[in-house]
């Protein structure tokens, strides 16, 4: 294999030193790169962790990481590699960031892109007045040192360089879809899942995906994999699929029911017609047990938290039937998976933060009274995380364990 052929191609032409990810200049990028194309599957590992850390630290993106989207991305496509399907995750990732900051509605990148060049055209000293007038608005001093605090990072050039890096790193990643769109058809389902999953973040490219994944609905037989394009068509199709997709919610898979349910959830947020989805949904998010592993990439492979989040879609229509679900499938969880189920319930109950806090307890209606108990009764392994806490405080309720059982007239334990 000459050297114009392999993924590496072109990978000591770059200035790396120039070039900023997370811990500065991004000089060990191109040995980590190098790294994921060993034998060695402990230096594969090492390498992955290490470019999650710069070029993807906590989410964020920087100038190296369009730069190393072509080697992964070539990587990807090359099958004499091992990890081909970490290598479409983590292109995902590049992309868009923790991917349930989209869900469930899907990407909206026109408006990512629209938002971008209104903050390029205005004066920062206009931003600063916005801060300042913010900051004065503040509830109490508390707040308002929050807010201060907040203001004073704020840094013009710097915002405006993260924002410009990320949505190079997603248009480097959709500059190389056409090469991809092949693995769809891969040997290894793996790759497949990874490709379905990679293409769903790409509604500008979906004249040419869709039809490739409505193919893998006719013709794939792993349910994992079927899922996962059943999910993907959904985030890029419109009400026209809805036909086409209700045909699933009565597969013999679990796994296939409940991401058809999901997919067409999302259409019907779009204003599509269909009645079944909704009690398949409700069913998975209402399970006491924990949903199997899916091998779904959406939401983490965590079902039961997309399901809810995507029931926050169907509020309008089956507003008592929704919170039901979600509030039983959240008495069902703990620690992490708490976080997205607790947010989806406490939207259903009360569609938006009251400005001056709850009101008492018995005001709240029955369904809002159970949530409120349930979220009392979870345990030390859900209160603990700081996660929870921010929920629990952008809904304007009691941030303790202790407060939210006095709110709820439970005794202290």
């Amino acid at each position: 294999m000459t050297e114009i052929s392999t993924p590496l191609a072109g990978l000591d032409a770059i200035d790396w030193s120039e070039l900023e990810h997370a811990y500065g200049p991004a000089e060990d990028v191109p040995t980590q790169l190098r790294d994921l194309c060993s034998e060695d599957a402990e230096a594969r590992g090492k390498a992955l962790h290490a470019l999650y850390g710069n070029i993807f630290h906590q989410g964020s993106r920087y100038q190296a990481t369009a730069a190393a989207v072509p080697f992964i991305a070539r990587m990807a496509a090359d099958v004499s590699l091992p990890d081909r399907h970490e290598h479409l995750t983590m292109l995902a990732a590049l992309a868009i960031g923790y991917d349930e900051s989209h869900l469930p509605a899907g990407l909206d990148v026109t408006g990512w892109r629209r938002e971008l060049a209104e903050f390029r055209a205005r004066d920062p000293e206009e931003i600063r007045a916005e801060y300042d007038a913010w900051v004065e608005a503040a509830s109490d001093e508390g707040d308002r040192r929050v807010r201060g605090m907040r203001r004073d990072m704020f840094d013009h050039e710097r915002h405006l360089a993260v924002a410009e890096a990320e949505l190079a790193a997603y248009d480097a990643v959709r500059g190389r879809l056409p090469t991809l769109f092949a693995l769809l058809a891969d040997d290894d389902p793996a790759v497949r899942a990874g490709t379905a999953y990679l293409v769903a973040w790409f509604p500008e490219e979906a004249p040419d995906a869709l039809p490739r994944l409505l193919n893998v609905l006719d013709a794939e037989p792993e349910p994992a994999v079927l899922a996962t394009a059943l999910v993907a068509a959904g985030l890029l199709g419109d009400a026209a699929l809805v036909d086409r997709l209700t045909s699933f919610l009565t597969a013999d898979e679990p796994v296939v029911r409940w991401a058809a349910a999901i997919a067409l959830a999302r259409l019907i947020g779009t204003g599509a017609e269909c009645t079944d989805s909704a009690g398949v949904l409700a069913e998975l998010a209402a399970a006491q047990a924990e949903p199997p592993e899916s091998g779904v990439p959406f939401h983490e492979g965590d079902l039961r938290g997309y399901a809810a989040s995507s029931l926050t879609l169907l509020a309008d229509r089956y507003p008592d039937e929704a919170l039901d679900a979600v509030t039983d499938g959240l008495s069902a969880t703990f620690g992490p998976a708490t976080f997205p189920v607790a947010e989806a319930a406490l939207r259903l109950a009360f569609s938006e933060p009251a400005p001056n806090g709850l009101p008492a307890f018995d005001d709240l209606t029955e369904r809002q009274q159970r949530l409120i108990h349930v979220l009392a009764f979870l345990g030390p392994d859900t209160w603990r995380w700081s996660n929870f806490w921010s929920i629990i405080r952008a809904w304007r309720l009691p941030q303790q364990r202790t407060e939210m059982r006095a709110y709820a007239g439970l005794p202290d334990e």
